[in-house]
């Protein structure tokens, strides 16, 4: 039989209700002649109650304790998603991820994916099983004790087993009906877009679009996995929701496929830092062992062996940035005047394949935003992605503005 990875979001399998409504459409994939690997995350809620639970028991917590608590929201919504098939007629059972097993290194709170042995699924599909219910984001280490992939690390889990498994297509079931041009809370003319490139949507998530998280657009372009995002709330169709797929698999491609916004960020500029060769590996050295996570980089004209360095990332970890400069520079491995940190920063980004061929992109962008008096504090570019740093209060401006500059409400 041919194989399908279903994966069911928090909020698709937050009540019993919304479990018999998932526990359907697998049934009705089960119908049409798949054997089927369903992934599911805990129910809405359930990981950041757990989480809180870890905290409040212990600061300092063991980490390996904190994977075996975390995990088991996954566990109750597999075996109840498990029980829910049963009542259906259809052969359904639970696995952990120790039980199928999903291997990881030894990474607790963010391991990373090592093999998925597909034998002990397969020999019970061969036995008469139709539905495997397996709970996402766990696996195990090699010293045998549960990890966890991180926060959103069911749609890993889910990218993950159907390139083990050699699936059909994975179908990532959320909360939304799809991958639009940007977010149609900000923007009301945002367009579902019917197909988009595994290229794009890597951009768009790793540019703050919350519809996959980062690591499964990855996977899914290394295996060439097809994904197709789709509602769990919406009527059953064939036809539903965005086709994540290779490029060749898209027959034209416009310009910008979608603009991607990031509110939580900060710009910090090391001010009149000695300008000699090594500065820039002395700086961004101690800021990847303190794990702050840079992403623009912008360096000034030197003059009278000084410069200026400017660089972005989250705003949660500005403190540990200026303490990883700050130490270094006690260590006198940096000399600067000064750090200057702005946390009332966005980022706004336009992406698309269909840059690598069409000259002006930049020149539409920055125009939208000249004439809505937006300035633009920071500018980054590549292949198929220009992003810039604004002011945040302009950004739900900004995002609007590029919308209408590149018509992306036009199909």
């Amino acid at each position: 039989m041919p194989i399908l990875v279903m994966k069911f979001g928090g909020t698709s399998v937050a009540t019993l209700d919304r479990i018999r409504r998932a526990a359907k459409r697998v049934g009705r994939e089960v119908a049409n002649g798949y054997d089927v690997i369903v992934i599911v995350s805990a129910m809405s809620g359930k990981t950041n109650e757990l989480v809180g639970w870890v905290n409040e028991t212990s600061q300092f917590y063991d980490a390996r304790e904190y994977d075996a608590v975390v995990s088991s929201g996954e566990n109750v919504t597999a075996g109840l998603m498990a029980l829910t098939l049963q009542e259906m007629d259809v052969p359904a059972r639970s696995w952990q991820g120790w039980q199928v097993p999903l291997l990881t290194n030894s990474a607790h709170g963010a391991a990373r994916i090592e093999d998925i042995p597909p034998a002990n699924i397969l020999s019970k599909f061969a036995a008469g099983m139709k539905v495997a219910v397996v709970a996402g984001f766990q696996g195990v280490s090699p010293e045998g004790r549960i990890t966890t992939l991180g926060r959103g690390g069911s749609d890993t889990t889910a990218v993950a087993f159907a390139a083990a498994f050699g699936a059909e297509r994975c179908d990532i079931y959320t909360d939304v009906d799809g991958v639009y041009t940007t977010d149609p809370r900000i923007s009301d003319k945002a367009r579902k877009l019917d197909r988009i490139a595994f290229e794009e949507m890597l951009e768009l998530a790793s540019l703050g679009a919350k519809v996959l998280q980062t690591r499964s657009v990855e996977l899914a372009m290394r295996f060439g996995v097809k994904l197709r995002v789709l509602s769990s709330f919406e009527e059953m169709d064939d036809n539903a929701g965005t086709l994540v797929c290779a490029e060749e698999d898209i027959v034209e491609s416009k310009a910008v496929a979608g603009v991607a916004y990031s509110r939580d960020e900060a710009k910090m500029t090391l001010i009149s830092v000695a300008d000699r060769p090594g500065i820039a590996a002395a700086i961004f050295g101690p800021l990847a062992d303190a794990g702050v996570n840079v992403d623009m980089i912008v360096q000034n004209i030197a003059e009278d062996g000084r410069t200026d360095m400017t660089f972005s990332c989250p705003i949660d970890q500005v403190a540990r940035a200026e303490k990883a400069m700050t130490d270094a520079k006690t260590r006198g491995e940096i000399n600067f005047h000064d750090l200057v940190a702005d946390k009332d920063v966005a980022k706004v980004s336009v992406v698309g394949i269909g840059m690598r061929s069409h000259a002006g992109v930049a020149a539409t962008m920055f125009k939208a935003l000249r004439d809505e008096g937006i300035n633009i504090k920071v500018i980054t570019t590549s292949e198929i992605k220009i992003s810039v740093l604004i002011d945040r209060k302009y950004m739900e401006l900004a995002v609007q503005a590029l919308h209408d500059a590149f018509e992306l409400e036009k199909a």
